[in-house]
């Protein structure tokens, strides 16, 4: 019997089904035949069980405690908070305090870091209150690994009560019967030139949303003529998400309930859906990875604009979108090389587009230069997509690029298990400062991140069949 059902349930090949256990909620269980599971980066995962009364679950942190008690609130995403609710409904479900064994992991910084960048170390001070809590609560701490710098995967078989603590970065084998064949710089060329163009009311979008004026009529006839782009503009504004009371049932309907800004994003993520879901699986960790990256860099990068005040939102939220795109084109490249690329950055500790100018003479942000180009974007997306790893570099609109790059980090360090990517946090302190964010800011702005955004890998929204 189910107590407290807050995971998304998967069966991973022929073995014990498992359920996910997102960040911001816990699952409690009887005794039976699953296996609790949580992907962890910066988040902290704790497990707690009673033998003997045969009870007990996996809560998954994601903050110290609350920034900003204005906001809807969940208590199980801070520690302060859920950590006590998920005691007292393991006790109401049976369990003892001095029974209760725990085991704690989590908390990694993800990469070596310098001494400004600790202002990311929320594992730490997690860990900390967790420490903490169950010390007063008098339960007894079995095995706790945190911080460090690699995501590591928390579990509890629900069968025999025991947890494990696993790394997430098991090598892949190279393989001697596979000849690593370098792609020229013609045939990357020819790559980009072969890309999946970017849909024409993508393009359109784009354009309107640099401009201080647009039609929105031509973009909602042209949706309104497109039978499956506009079923999914409707899915996506009746989804949890958008959170409508009323249900929407036509595109003018829709522009009236969420506005028109709100519906040029929804189009123009929509819109893209197929062109990101046309890659291979190099650079995605899971099914529709780099897609969902892509979707939450917008996400955050447009709620970190309207922190900074440095830049209008729409433009924000696009050029979050986009930052990714020479990945596309790489990304066909990628499925073979990918033991050698994640060697290279989880064991060596080396940078992704210095390893991809290893082996292909060009990284990421020169193929998405590229291709913005082919495109006809305005240089500021180009900028962006060209300088996001540095963002210093970037000149057509410096705070923009700082924004995507803040934006990326918080992406990779919150919601791990998407892509392969290991961004450089040298300066981060100055980068903050460029994008108009101040480190005391930081805590603030993942509480305002959508809880969505956490709990949906792979399938963000809602958008895929």
């Amino acid at each position: 019997m189910e107590i407290n059902e807050r995971a998304d349930t998967m069966r991973l090949g022929p073995g014990m089904p498992t359920n996910l256990v997102r960040a911001g909620s816990y699952v409690i269980s009887r005794k039976k035949q699953v296996v609790l599971r949580a992907i962890l980066g910066t988040c902290i995962g704790v497990t707690l069980c009673d033998r003997l009364a045969n009870v007990g679950g996996m809560i998954h942190l994601l903050l110290p405690e609350p920034t900003d008690m204005a906001r809807p609130w969940h208590p199980e995403k801070y520690a302060t908070t859920g950590l006590p609710i998920f005691i007292k409904a393991l006790c109401e479900a049976g369990a003892s305090r001095e029974r209760m064994q725990a085991w704690i992991a989590g908390g990694a910084l993800i990469d070596p870091v310098g001494e400004q960048d600790f202002i990311f170390d929320f594992g730490g001070r997690i860990s900390e209150i967790v420490e903490e809590i169950l010390h007063r609560e008098g339960i007894s701490i079995v095995a706790a690994e945190t911080g460090g710098f690699f995501t590591c995967r928390l579990s509890l078989n629900l069968q025999t009560w025991e947890s494990l603590i696993e790394p997430t970065n098991t090598v892949p084998a190279l393989s001697d019967k596979i000849e690593f064949k370098i792609p020229r710089s013609d045939e990357l060329h020819r790559a980009i030139e072969r890309v999946r163009p970017i849909p024409q009311v993508a393009l359109k979008i784009i354009r309107m949303i640099n401009e201080p004026e647009h039609g929105l009529g031509e973009i909602a006839e042209q949706v309104r003529k497109d039978q499956v782009l506009s079923a999914k503009v409707l899915r996506l504004c009746n989804s949890a998400f958008i959170g409508l009371r009323k249900k929407v049932d036509s595109i003018d309907q829709a522009l009236i309930m969420i506005g028109e800004k709100q519906i040029l994003r929804v189009v123009l993520s929509i819109s893209l859906e197929s062109f990101f879901s046309d890659s291979g699986r190099g650079y995605s960790l899971c099914k529709g990875g780099l897609y969902y990256h892509a979707l939450g860099v917008a996400i955050i990068t447009e709620m970190l604009a309207k922190f900074s005040g440095r830049t209008t939102s729409g433009i924000a939220y696009t050029a979050g979108l986009l930052h990714d795109i020479g990945k596309v084109v790489l990304d066909q490249y990628m499925a073979l090389f990918f033991p050698f690329f994640y060697r290279r950055i989880n064991l060596d500790g080396a940078a992704l587009t210095d390893v991809e100018h290893e082996m292909f003479g060009i990284d990421h942000t020169e193929a998405g230069r590229q291709l913005g180009e082919c495109w006809s974007l305005p240089q500021n997306l180009i900028d962006t997509i060209s300088h996001h790893h540095r963002p210093e570099l970037g000149e057509a609109d410096s705070a923009l690029t700082h924004l995507v790059y803040l934006a990326d980090l918080i992406m990779s360090r919150f919601m791990v298990g998407q892509e392969l990517e290991r961004l450089d946090t040298k300066g981060l302190t100055l980068r903050m400062q460029n994008a108009g964010i101040n480190p005391e800011q930081l805590s603030s702005i993942i509480d305002h991140i959508p809880l969505e955004l956490f709990q949906q890998p792979g399938n963000l929204l809602g958008l895929s069949h």
